[in-house]
């Protein structure tokens, strides 16, 4: 058993007391996308003493992120690193006690079981509604609870999902909804403490979860104008009557694992690709930097390579071949780019 001082605050509550805190320390939470959601919502965790904390993002940390997501500051600029190996040494250092597990990836349906295996919980800090499907029908395969969140501009809303308890996600919304009806934070902007406040109610109902409390969760679905002070809760409970194929009959379609060797998806809002190929083995990165040192301004590290080609777009390398390329959004214009500088 660890030393629960820290947790004397929290333990003294009647919701959690000792019982509720020593289940926290046996629990494993992911989770997936560290920006303004995920960087909130996983320091929330680790300073409750979430035993084994796997945090994971596919991104690497730009200056516009620094508004809103709390575990970055301008020193980490200068190092050009993963926000999962960032947002990793923040947290141990805020905790040292728990186990903190980085993992530089992009949640698919061909990662998603690798990434995932083994916890207990999924927290959402994702920023698309493929992922999000993606993880609902995961949490419904592992017979596990998600917790979703969203926000943008002023706004938010966030919604548990519980296994063998409908909705789910699908239940509620159907389908993904279209790229030219959803907006992002790229797109229209975002306020910091909107994004803060979804992701505290997503920590707090990943609390009671894993503390054992289960019965005291909200099963409406939450939103939040901050700027307007507008809260409200919609029940959802009329959709039990009707629930989705995947809650009724176990077909997960997001799951689906069919896919090219290269696939590609645009990052809306970014004005950037993300392709991923799949390769036999990690990246020599020094041996690809010395390739294309006579195309293009390359730098690297020991978790990813930059490539500044001498038209204006920025292509970021990572160790499993997945690549984000800035400055397009057009997918056949981000492939040859792929191609001609990666060789592949």
């Amino acid at each position: 058993m660890r030393d629960h001082s820290r947790y004397q605050r929290q333990m003294i509550l009647k919701e959690i007391g000792r019982e509720g805190q020593r289940l926290l320390d046996q629990s494993c939470v992911a989770v997936v996308g560290l920006g303004a959601l995920g960087s909130v919502s996983a320091n929330l965790l680790a300073r409750a003493g979430v035993g084994h904390l796997v945090v994971i993002d596919r991104d690497f940390l730009e200056i516009n992120n620094l508004q809103r997501q709390v575990l970055y500051d301008e020193k980490d600029l200068s190092q050009n690193l993963p926000k999962a190996v960032i947002a990793a040494r923040k947290l141990r250092d805020i905790n040292s006690e728990i186990m903190i597990e980085e993992k530089v990836a992009d949640v698919n349906p061909l990662s998603i079981h690798e990434v995932l295996d083994g916890v207990d919980l999924i927290v959402d800090g994702t920023d698309n509604f493929e992922t999000r499907f993606l993880l609902n029908d995961y949490a419904i395969s592992k017979q596990i609870p998600w917790i979703y969140g969203g926000a943008v501009r002023t706004e938010g809303m966030t919604y548990v999902v519980l296994p063998d308890d409908p909705p789910c996600l699908r239940c509620l919304f159907g389908e993904v909804p279209p790229h030219k009806d959803m907006q992002t934070c790229d797109q229209v902007g975002i306020l910091a403490p909107v994004a803060h406040m979804v992701a505290s109610f997503q920590a707090t109902e990943a609390i009671k979860i894993l503390a054992g409390k289960q019965a005291a969760v909200e099963r409406k679905l939450w939103k939040v104008d901050v700027w307007h002070r507008h809260f409200k809760t919609i029940s959802v409970s009329h959709l039990k009557a009707n629930p989705c194929t995947g809650c009724r009959g176990g077909h997960l379609p997001y799951l689906d694992d069919e896919a090219p060797a290269t696939r590609g998806v645009t990052l809306c809002g970014r004005n950037a690709v993300q392709i991923y190929q799949t390769v036999q083995q990690e990246l020599n990165f020094k041996a690809l930097a010395s390739r294309l040192e006579h195309q293009a301004e390359v730098t690297f590290n020991e978790y990813l390579l930059n490539i500044r080609t001498p038209d204006p777009y920025e292509i970021t390398v990572f160790k499993n071949g997945r690549a984000i390329i800035k400055g397009t959004e057009d997918m056949g214009r981000a492939k040859s780019l792929y191609a001609k500088y990666l060789g592949c």
